[in-house]
């Protein structure tokens, strides 16, 4: 089974932050200083690298690949045969298999299976928005080393929300 409609839906916003990331990202890309930063920490910029088309898109090429692979995660929850559906016959052979190892836990129904297929969704576009503060400070026109603190606060909290969304369906699942 491909892709729900209702799931299908979630991944155009993941498309569109790339096309905005890839966009933004060879609009500015000429503009761009020699030098760029390759490692933001606590204090600011504390590294930096030639500019070039792979330092300057990292994030882009991360992003891409983060999405592909969140994707095909999302795909695999959809395809895997939910608990509920599991006839007694086919359920005895991994019955020892399920209560010993989490490797083969799967969702208790279809509509958890979509539920965590669109968390897993939702947590790769808040990475995404994570993304977009990162390029914000990778392509500044000038070679500052001084970093807002607030948009270093602000990266990781897309991120959170996502993760949070996400485990709490995998949790709510396994009440059931």
């Amino acid at each position: 089974m491909a892709f729900a409609p209702p799931v299908r839906l979630w991944l155009l916003p993941n498309a569109l932050l790339l096309v905005v990331l890839s966009t933004w990202g060879a609009l500015r890309y000429p503009r761009l200083p020699g030098r760029i930063p390759k490692h933001i920490g606590v204090h600011g910029v504390d590294a930096w690298t030639d500019r070039s088309i792979g330092s300057a898109f990292v994030l882009v090429f991360v992003y891409a690949g983060v999405t592909v692979l969140m994707a095909g995660c999302a795909e695999l929850t959809l395809r895997l045969t939910p608990r509920d559906e599991l006839s007694n016959a086919n359920a005895a052979p991994f019955a020892a298999v399920q209560t010993t190892s989490s490797l083969l836990n799967r969702p208790g129904s279809r509509v958890t299976a979509r539920r965590i297929a669109r968390a897993l969704l939702l947590l790769n576009i808040c990475i995404g928005i994570s993304f977009l503060a990162g390029c914000g400070m990778l392509w500044r026109s000038t070679p500052d080393s001084n970093v807002p603190a607030w948009l270093l606060a602000a990266m990781p909290l897309p991120v959170l929300v996502g993760t949070a969304v996400t485990v709490a369906a995998a949790v709510r699942d396994r009440k059931r």
